[in-house]
């Protein structure tokens, strides 16, 4: 049949089209769409508009007519499912609608057309609704990639000899040295981050845009690379940071070559520091990071933010064969403490008993977000919590739907404490920072006590303190004699607490061989503590003898004038070893603009990239560094 194409410019949409050729269909048309003139980009859930400037060049080299039109409607309908189900009518203002229009214009002056080429791989959301503008306009949409390998597609995309060479790059591993290097350039580097990070290899979770030089149907000539720009976008939709990209310039055919040049002299920024929602599992164990929202927030209800973060939650479990009920410890971030009902609301329906112990803090997202969260999970059946709902004088009932602790594998991890009277909830009156921390830290103790006798009577150790404080200047050095100790200035805390206090422990049992024999051993972490040559990066790390259990708190005075050339030696560091190599739960704590943390992250764990939480903070301290720009916090399992 013949058919018009849905063209990006990027692998996708060009490699789907030798799949519709090999199939026997005859390409006359190529349809596109895009932002207005005077933008280069747009956040759409439907559409590549990275590279808009090369569309026509790769159209001419199709050697068919291109048919545009601009993108004006936005994500209306942002569900599974597209129109009505009593209806074959679209959505009003929806952009899905723009695709209705062009390809009635394209159908309009090519009549014989009867398919259209898709290049969706993973996407539901997009060929539900390509399919629903198919069926009203009599198109069959052809998706040959749809529910493919990625890793096969992406070898069988080198092996047919086509070039395509990245355009933008918006993941951790992923940084502006990688732009304009080929596929095949990337192909170790793409295999190697889905392996340890869990990313697409095509790029479908948004790691990076692709745009396509040469392809064998290309008839007429080629693109190609003279030089590149870098340019750096900012916050959006998805991107919490800056994201690296090539700027396409003006435009030469020369021959049987089309040569795109570089325009500007502007110089690039740092490579990009956006992480998307990722997991990991090590054993019994599995850590998701920076979970929050992939729809568009700008008519999305609170309530239906908690349940996007959830789903997405879901999804990164359920990828290690877990669910909502392994999870032992959630952090969650909102934007704001009057959103903490209608959070907790929806919180509390994802869980039925012993729910997983949390923290919850107010910081201040990048807008338009209202909700992040991360988890530690656990799917072995050594697991106990302590859920206690009552009133009493021992230690704060519930104020949320989470557990005061839960013990798996020796770990305890207790729920953010803050100083309540717990007959009856309230925070004493009048205020006094040392009184709630004094209430905070007895609440921490009795939980723990409670969980011991409940468990087999161990004694435990504090191996990480996070402090979360509601004023800078509430800032008092408390050190711990096991545990690392991190003091976070945040936007606010429930009930306008003070302080809140939140740890994890080991319970300090190990089971060891003697002569053929397991028996329990009790042991206690030691705490260590170092630094930097020249000061700005210090650390403390909490760490049982013989054993992997560990914590590390490792701070940055100094961010913008660290250079790689300390942070490799960090990386050779014999204590500091184990974190790179077994790694669990990585959150970075920041004061926002301060510090090169990309490059920090990429310089520490490129052998290794490893999901990471951004939690932005006011103000950062540790007993080692009074005024910190950011700090690492790991686990390690």
């Amino acid at each position: 049949m013949k058919y018009v194409a849905l063209l990006s410019g990027g692998k996708d949409s060009c490699f789907n089209l030798l799949h519709c050729a090999r199939n026997g269909h005859e390409l006359v048309a190529a349809a596109s769409l895009g932002p207005e003139p005077g933008k280069e980009e747009l956040d759409s859930y439907m559409y590549q508009t990275v590279g808009q400037d090369a569309i026509e060049f790769v159209a001419k080299a199709l050697d068919v007519p291109l048919y545009r039109r601009v993108i004006r409607g936005t994500a209306v309908e942002q569900g599974s499912e597209y129109g009505g189900r009593a209806s074959t009518t679209g959505v009003i203002g929806d952009e899905t609608e723009d695709l209705y229009e062009l390809l009635a214009e394209v159908k309009n002056k090519h009549p014989d057309i009867a398919g259209v080429s898709v290049g969706a791989i993973l996407s539901n959301y997009q060929r539900v609704r390509v399919e629903h503008v198919c069926r009203r306009l009599s198109l069959v949409a052809l998706c040959y990639l749809w529910q493919r390998s990625q890793a096969e597609l992406l070898l069988e995309m080198i092996d047919a000899g086509m070039h395509v060479v990245l355009i933008k790059v918006a993941g951790i591993g992923l940084t502006k040295n990688h732009l304009g290097k080929s596929l095949g350039e990337m192909e170790e580097i793409l295999f190697k981050l889905n392996t340890l990070y869990g990313s697409h290899i095509c790029g479908e979770g948004g790691e990076y845009e692709s745009l396509t030089l040469d392809c064998p149907l290309f008839k007429r000539t080629k693109l190609k690379l003279s030089s590149i720009q870098i340019t750096i976008l900012l916050r959006s939709r998805i991107y919490e940071s800056k994201v690296p990209r090539l700027k396409l310039g003006r435009t030469n055919v020369t021959g049987r070559e089309i040569v795109i040049l570089d325009t500007s002299l502007s110089q690039s920024s740092e490579g990009s520091s956006y992480h998307p929602a990722s997991s990991i599992k090590r054993g019994n164990w599995a850590a998701v990071a920076n979970i929050q929202t992939v729809l568009d927030t700008r008519d999305l209800s609170i309530s239906d933010e908690v349940s996007s973060c959830f789903e997405l939650l879901r999804e990164k479990l359920s990828h290690w064969h877990l669910q909502l009920s392994d999870c032992v410890n959630i952090n969650l971030f909102i934007s704001s403490m009057d959103l903490f009902t209608q959070v907790n609301a929806v919180y509390a329906a994802s869980f039925g008993t012993s729910p997983p112990a949390r923290a919850c803090v107010a910081v201040d997202l990048p807008s338009p977000y209202r909700v992040r969260l991360d988890c530690v999970a656990y799917s072995g059946s050594d697991r106990q919590a302590l859920h206690v709902q009552s009133l009493s004088y021992w230690a704060p009932a519930n104020i949320g739907p989470y557990s005061q602790s839960i013990l798996a594998d020796a770990r305890i991890f207790v729920s953010g404490q803050i100083g309540m009277i717990p007959s009856d909830l309230s925070l004493p009156s009048p205020r006094s920072l040392t009184l709630e921390t004094v209430l905070s830290t007895q609440h921490a103790d009795r939980i723990v006590t409670a969980l011991s006798e409940n468990s087999g009577g161990w004694r435990g150790h504090s191996q990480l303190v996070v402090f979360w404080l509601s004023d800078p200047m509430h800032f008092q050095t408390d050190r711990d004699r096991h545990a690392v100790v991190i003091y976070a200035s945040v936007k606010a805390i429930p009930k306008a607490a003070l302080v809140e206090k939140q740890v994890l422990l080991h319970s300090g049992r190990f089971s060891v061989d003697d002569d053929g024999e397991v028996v329990t051993e009790d042991r206690v972490p030691l705490l260590s503590s170092d630094s930097a040559s020249n000061k700005s990066i210090r650390w403390q790390i909490s760490k049982f003898p013989d054993s992997t259990a560990s914590c590390l708190s490792m701070s940055f005075s100094d961010g913008a004038g660290i250079n790689t050339s300390e942070l490799e030696i960090l990386r050779s560091q014999s204590d500091l070893e184990v974190f790179w190599k077994c790694a669990l739960s990585v959150r970075l704590f920041h004061v926002p603009s301060t510090g090169n943390t990309g490059i920090v992250l990429q310089e520490l764990f490129k052998a290794n990239p490893l999901p990471v939480t951004m939690i932005p903070c006011q103000f950062l301290a540790t007993p080692l560094c009074d005024n910190c720009d950011f700090i690492i916090c790991i686990l390690t399992t």
